[in-house]
């Protein structure tokens, strides 16, 4: 940063220096917790020496906050993963389940814009594509802050939903489904990825939903297709072709990334097979309405009844288990015991 020909390059040097308080924010969390920890035990020993048990019972509440800080903290330093500080695109689509699972693929893309909302993390509708009868054929939402996509790639996979259908005359139970998929928003120049023009297949069609009469006069949503692999990603909410374009870019490289990594991933384990199918069988968690109320992680089987909570945006409890889960698996294949 002291080069004077730091600045020539605005994009560049704004994400170094987004690095750098990446890097410097662990720092500085730490002398904070181990100035807090050592004011603590100060205070206990004083009031232990006095005998004065309210001061005692009144630094219970601060221990107590400042063992959560630490656990949180513990996570944040457990994603080490490339792209685990970046934002994160989140992409939903409805699986089996008819009208109720496009139902269900629009309450859990509220709920992620609603925990994204709690966390105060600014979030971007990128593309949205309504189902006349009710709900979405599919969205993605771009969701902006530190470590985000180091959260929510917890979230990657196939959610199920139990509950009587407000689609069923009969009232009746349905199961249904709906996938989601979470990639780091990566800079077009990220010289890791590199897509040629050739392997792409450019469309271009009126955006649907809110947008007036512009909707229904220009043809600025973009849909491409990367031939070689037959990922389709799509963009409509800026007013400009050009934009919608380099958005739907940055998506794909996102997604060839996401696909390299999960590539890799097989073959450290010798895993060969296809995607999972949005259906039975295949889901990471389970969000059941009727006969009673339970969001269960078949992973990590963390449980939570309070469901309302859950589609508010209260799912942190579930990411956690599954950032400690990998956390485990990484000290088993360490040989450690995390002592």
């Amino acid at each position: 940063m002291a080069d004077p020909a730091f600045w020539n390059d605005q994009n560049r040097a704004q994400r170094i220096i987004r690095r750098r308080n990446i890097l410097e924010g662990p720092l500085q969390h730490y002398d904070e917790y181990m100035e807090r920890i050592e004011e603590a035990t100060l205070l206990l020993e004083m009031a232990e020496e006095e005998g004065d048990e309210s001061e005692a019972r009144a630094l219970e509440t601060e221990i107590a906050d400042l063992r959560s800080a630490v656990s949180e903290f513990r996570l944040k330093l457990m994603l080490s993963g490339e792209y685990d500080s970046e934002d994160a695109i989140v992409t939903v689509h409805p699986g089996a389940g008819g009208l109720d699972a496009q139902d269900w693929a629009e309450m859990l893309l509220k709920m992620y814009m609603k925990w994204a909302e709690t966390r105060g993390h600014p979030q971007e509708i990128l593309d949205l594509m309504p189902a006349e009868e009710g709900g979405i054929k599919g969205a993605s939402l771009l969701v902006r802050g530190e470590n985000v996509y180091g959260f929510l790639k917890a979230e990657r996979g196939i959610h199920r939903l139990v509950r009587m259908s407000p689609y069923d005359s009969s009232g009746r139970r349905h199961t249904s489904f709906a996938s989601v998929d979470v990639m780091p928003d990566l800079e077009e120049d990220d010289g890791d990825i590199e897509i040629a023009d050739d392997e792409l297949r450019v469309d271009t069609y009126r955006a649907s939903g809110a947008g007036g009469q512009h909707v229904n006069k220009t043809d600025s949503a973009v849909r491409i297709t990367h031939l070689p692999t037959g990922i389709v990603v799509t963009c409509q909410n800026e007013r400009s072709q050009h934009k919608n374009r380099a958005s739907a870019m940055k998506m794909l490289r996102g997604r060839l990334r996401q696909l390299r990594e999960e590539e890799k991933e097989k073959e450290l384990a010798g895993i060969r097979g296809e995607r999972a199918d949005i259906t039975w069988g295949n889901q990471i968690r389970s969000y059941v309405f009727q006969p009673y109320t339970m969001v269960k992680d078949h992973r990590t089987g963390v449980e939570k009844g309070n469901i309302e909570a859950v589609m508010g945006g209260e799912i942190d409890e579930f990411i956690r288990g599954y950032l400690e889960m990998q956390i485990g698996e990484g000290l088993k294949a360490s040989g450690s015991d995390g002592g």
